[in-house]
């Protein structure tokens, strides 16, 4: 086991589990700069427009990695490009629409694509791609609505189980108590939780306790996109064996020991072991940079491997005046040298499989995110689930004193309700 990981900063940040756009930077001025009479439809428009890309940033290193590879392709194609990082992302994209001048290329998310196709404001040009066979299949299905792929992948998370190696010696556990499994898992917290540290800690949601619904092969919405299969025996099973953890007092929640999620739990001693995606690295070396830590793939359940999937995608507005171009802008955007370029300039995860070995030299410990990409799963993006999730996760806080049961029947009647309503 190795006792200390490299120290990265990684770019995707949570909230409330979800992957969030964050700003860097000042406001955007593209509704101030209109480039003329705006394109709808299949028409491609002027191949000779500029276009304008506006990105939520994490900080300073990937606005200036996406900067430089907007300028790149600029210089080489002869149309003018420029990128910039909105202060308030959804806010500016909001105001671009309602005005009619949006930027032509934007960063957009699992729960907002669903609106922006339901409005028409999103170009659907996936099929137009050439290198769309690379990207992630996982990835592809999260941005595909109606059969067709709306945008492009920029980079992903996932989860996986990250250790204390300390604590982990400390209990006399070695390399072969690593967990493979729930039983496993369970034996390991047990192990780790003394009186001064639990051993186990995650947040009470959806975006957490998914990974264990998706272990043992349960979903929140069927293959067909219609059906509701939150009330299922296999998701019954995962919420049973969560909350049997928790009353075994192996796993609590954050709030129970005192931190506001599962890094700063298991980063402030709270916890022996979380359930986090890969920003916990870059927190842990700016709040907690003396933890030494281990990262593992997500133990199996009874159906096999599973982990939550975040990703984000870059849209193209229908009422761009230069789709062709943009279509261009973002491919290079996906490729595999540029998605290099910016994993090494900010750490994030290329959504190309081609750059799977590039990853794994720079960030061998964090491997085990990189293998989520291949069986994660998505958040759901019809219109309205962030709602219905947001009720499931006031519902499983109180998981230990509920019955599992109860809680995915109410959840499951309120996703079919939303489904039905977009029949």
């Amino acid at each position: 086991m190795r006792r200390n990981a490299r120290s990265t900063v990684l770019t995707t940040l949570i909230a409330s589990g979800a992957l969030a756009l964050t700003a860097c930077g000042g406001g955007s001025s593209f509704d101030e700069e209109p480039t003329g009479d705006a394109t709808s439809g299949g028409d491609s428009g002027d191949p000779g427009a500029p276009l304008t890309v506006l990105i939520g940033s994490s900080g300073d290193a990937e606005t200036d990695a996406v900067t430089a590879a907007v300028a790149a392709w600029s210089e080489e194609s002869g149309v003018e490009a420029r990128a910039q990082a909105a202060s308030d992302l959804n806010q500016e994209l909001a105001q671009g629409f309602a005005a009619g001048n949006p930027p032509d290329i934007f960063y957009t998310s699992t729960d907002l694509i669903a609106g922006y196709v339901a409005a028409g404001s999103l170009y659907p040009y996936g099929d137009q791609l050439t290198n769309v066979d690379d990207v992630y299949p996982a990835l592809i299905d999260t941005f595909t609505i109606d059969d067709q792929l709306y945008c492009a992948p920029t980079n992903f998370s996932t989860l996986a189980l990250v250790i204390n190696t300390d604590s982990w010696a400390a209990a006399g556990l070695t390399d072969a108590d690593i967990p493979t499994d729930w039983e496993s898992l369970a034996a390991a917290a047990q192990a780790l939780t003394t009186d001064q540290q639990v051993g186990l800690s995650f947040g009470p949601e959806y975006q957490r306790i998914g990974a264990f619904m998706a272990e043992a092969g349960g979903a929140i919405i069927g293959e067909d996109g219609t059906t509701a299969v939150v009330d299922s025996p296999e998701n019954l099973e995962a919420l049973t064996f969560v909350k049997e953890m928790l009353a075994n007092d192996t796993l609590k929640y954050p709030s129970e020991i005192g931190a506001g999620w599962g890094g700063e739990a298991f980063g402030s001693g709270g916890a022996a072991m979380t359930v986090e995606g890969n920003w916990i690295n870059g927190a842990l070396q700016n709040d907690f940079p003396d933890i030494s830590y281990e990262v593992v793939e997500m133990p199996e359940g009874s159906a096999g491997k599973g982990t939550m999937l975040y990703t984000n995608c870059w849209g193209i507005a229908q009422d761009s005046q230069n789709k062709e171009g943009a279509v261009s802008l973002v491919e290079h955007l996906t490729s595999k040298d540029v998605q290099v370029a910016l994993l090494e300039a900010y750490g994030v995860m290329p959504s190309v499989q081609s750059a799977r070995d590039d990853f794994f030299e720079v960030y061998p410990e964090q491997g085990a995110f990189l293998e989520g990409g291949e069986y994660g799963v998505g958040l759901p993006t019809v219109q309205g689930a962030n709602d219905v999730i947001a009720d499931f996760n006031g519902q499983l806080e109180g998981l230990e004193t509920t019955d599992p049961q109860t809680i995915l029947s109410s959840v499951q009647t309120n996703m079919q309700a939303l489904l039905d309503s977009q029949g």
